[in-house]
């Protein structure tokens, strides 16, 4: 097991106001600290969803972990086969190379903080993420740039499955 040291000099404080949004309804991304902020220690974003919005579709991540941390309401979050159903306060933390995805429930609305550690530069992945959303790029133009923020889509039959 190695040990990862960050490293980085000046604390990273992150005003609400000062923070960007990228997106609005359904899906508001609050960039709060890429890895550069933090010397590599963790990426972190705020999600918040309207009722039933999907936050992410089904990936894996090789070189990181992902933290959900829900802040309000309820949200399924898939972990390997399992889709659980977290509430406010609740915390789940995915490993590396475990599938996994996040919606808000069908009729309420999610807030997350989401925490990848160690940290990926993601900030332009989630701008790129709104350039698709307003038709600037394609959603197939994911697929050029998986590797450079460690974010690989993939199928869920147990995803699919949770609404029928």
């Amino acid at each position: 097991m190695s040990l990862f040291v960050p490293r980085f000099e000046d604390t990273a404080l992150v005003r609400e106001a000062g923070a960007e949004v990228v997106g609005g309804d359904p899906v508001a991304i609050r960039l709060l600290a890429d890895s550069s902020a933090t010397g590599g220690a963790l990426s972190t974003v705020r999600v918040t969803l309207a009722a039933g919005a999907d936050g992410a579709r089904p990936h894996v991540h090789h070189r990181s972990a992902e933290m959900f941390y829900l802040l309000d309401g309820a949200a399924e979050v898939l972990s390997g086969d399992d889709v659980v159903t977290a509430e406010r306060g609740d915390l789940i933390v995915v490993p590396p190379d475990r599938p996994h995805a996040f919606a808000a429930v069908p009729g309420a609305t999610a807030d997350l903080l989401v925490v990848i550690a160690p940290g990926v530069e993601r900030f332009e992945y989630f701008r790129h993420l709104q350039r698709i959303r307003l038709g600037e790029l394609t959603p197939e133009s994911l697929l050029e740039v998986q590797e450079r923020y460690d974010n690989h889509f993939l199928q869920s039959a147990a995803w699919d499955a949770r609404h029928r």
